[in-house]
């Protein structure tokens, strides 16, 4: 019975934290931007579906929704008043940018994280569910808000695969990543393509972050952990790879999975970490990295 446990809720822990590190990696592999507010706008989702539905009387649908939209925001939010801004300074010399923006997004979630504790205090919210009742799985008592956030992840992220490769937007996306050059010689504009991925990644953020307000809830603590662990994750499948994040994410969560049921759950983070060091020791770019 206690296989079945583990290998259902590890499922849908790792589908969260495939949906989370997918948008992560996203942004990396097509503007070469580690975004390390990305915990913090997963939480502002969460607390923002929260407020919408406790305090101003929403519907589950339509807070969701409303959360999904606060994350959007501020993913574009990060990009043309932190970002954009550093990426066209010429206060900052060329081979300094990357640092600086990696610094800048760090103190951006921040400022995110202070402010949600500021508005809302820092105890743990549970956003409203949008399926209520427990189902039998193999006789393993289950949550339907657990098995609908795991088919939530999936649906989207098989959504972003068909935007990718199957519209012309999508493969402007993918030429970005693969030849910024090329793509402006083909009269496409490179900002535009930024814009399109950065709004991409709000509302894939957006999404991951209502679905873990419901499934385990947050609180502006959580934004660390969070950013911290989609590191890790894009990381030990290869910085720009989506296909390695999605299994990274899959050996990630059950990892922890087994630890919080066979160990104890204060523990559940530390077998991923030591992973993530003897693959960065053995293959430093990651499961299926490019650079």
């Amino acid at each position: 019975m206690l296989i079945w446990q583990i290998l259902i809720d590890g499922f849908a822990i790792s589908s969260l934290y495939a949906l989370g590190a997918t948008g992560f990696t996203l942004i990396f592999g097509v503007t070469g931007v580690l975004n390390l507010s990305h915990g913090a706008i997963m939480v502002a989702a969460a607390v923002a579906a929260w407020a919408a539905s406790g305090n101003f009387g929403a519907g589950a649908y339509l807070a969701a929704a409303f959360g999904v939209v606060v994350a959007l925001l501020l993913a574009l939010a990060t990009y043309y008043l932190v970002v954009r801004r550093l990426q066209l300074s010429r206060a900052v010399r060329e081979e300094e940018k990357e640092i600086f923006i990696l610094t800048a997004t760090l103190l951006w979630g921040i400022m995110i994280e202070e402010a949600i504790a500021w508005l809302f205090t820092n105890n743990a919210k549970t956003v409203l569910p949008i399926v209520d009742g427990v189902i039998t799985i193999l006789g393993v008592r289950t949550p339907a808000n657990e098995i609908f956030t795991a088919l939530v992840c999936w649906a989207t992220i098989g959504g972003l695969w068909l935007f990718v490769n199957r519209t012309l937007a999508g493969k402007a996306v993918l030429a970005a990543s693969m030849n910024p050059r090329g793509v402006t010689l083909l009269g496409i504009e490179l900002s535009t393509v930024y814009v399109g991925v950065w709004a991409i990644y709000g509302a894939l953020a957006g999404v991951a972050g209502v679905l873990l307000g419901m499934f385990l809830g947050v609180s502006s603590y959580s934004a660390g952990p969070l950013t911290a662990s989609a590191f890790s994750i894009v990381v030990l499948g290869g910085l720009g790879s989506v296909s390695g994040s999605l299994i990274a994410a899959y050996v990630v969560g059950y990892l922890e999975t087994l630890t919080a049921y066979l160990v104890s759950p204060a523990y559940r983070a530390i077998p991923a970490l030591l992973l993530l060091v003897v693959v960065m020791y053995v293959r430093p770019r990651g499961l299926m990295g490019r650079r």
